[in-house]
């Protein structure tokens, strides 16, 4: 597990304050203007290609994983180094491990992991959705839920493993199957969301700058 030492820290919030400070003496357009793609730069290590605007879906036998604006780009692991390609490659194997298929699309209207949740469920035939956040928070959403309910939250990323990963795969394709599984466990720290507050909220921060108001969701494709 990554340990969150001053230097990392230090890091970046200069690298997030250069930012603002570019956005106030006008180098930077408004992420409500310009297209995501083109606002922030791609970290070479990408892992998701975009295939076009993704569409709703009559199938029942899927499960939508629904990522947020920076996730596979210009953000590729989760705050404790579990890159994003394996944890789209255990929410898939979860998911097709119940006999059910996946579909990945990246959401921009919302930063905030239930409302990236319930624009994927609404573009899955079978009205689940996993929502995934670039730093690793994670909830399995059901179509007719209010936003703020949900299915299974697991909101301490720092304490979600691949194996964890592979499992909320699972549980989200049984839930699309009409079945009613047990939660997935879960590790318990207590001292996990004061240690990584302030990483996680600088990572959101980060995130949240790719927001793109009313750009639809695309569907994508593990590289």
């Amino acid at each position: 597990m990554t340990e969150i030492n001053e230097t990392l820290l230090r890091s970046i919030i200069e690298s997030v304050l250069k930012e603002v400070k570019a956005e106030s003496n006008g180098h930077v357009e408004s992420t409500h203007h310009v297209d995501a793609t083109t606002t922030a730069s791609v970290n070479e290590g990408t892992v998701i290609r975009k295939v076009g605007v993704a569409q709703p879906s009559q199938s029942v036998d899927e499960v939508v994983i629904a990522v947020g604006p920076a996730f596979g780009e210009q953000q590729v692991k989760t705050m404790v180094d579990i890159p994003h390609t394996e944890v789209l490659r255990q929410l898939v194997a979860g998911i097709e491990e119940e006999g059910l298929k996946a579909r990945i699309v990246k959401v921009y209207r919302s930063s905030d992991v239930a409302f990236v949740a319930v624009e994927g469920d609404h573009l899955s035939g079978s009205g689940i959705s996993i929502g995934v956040q670039s730093k690793g928070t994670t909830v399995i959403h059901q179509r007719d839920l209010p936003p703020l309910s949900n299915l299974e939250l697991f909101p301490q990323a720092p304490l979600l493993t691949p194996e964890t990963y592979r499992l909320i795969g699972k549980n989200a394709a049984k839930y699309a199957k009409g079945e009613t599984p047990n939660p997935v466990p879960t590790l318990n720290d207590q001292m996990a969301r004061p240690k990584y507050q302030a990483y996680s909220a600088l990572l959101h921060i980060k995130e949240t700058k790719l927001v793109v108001k009313g750009k639809p969701a695309d569907e994508c494709v593990l590289i």
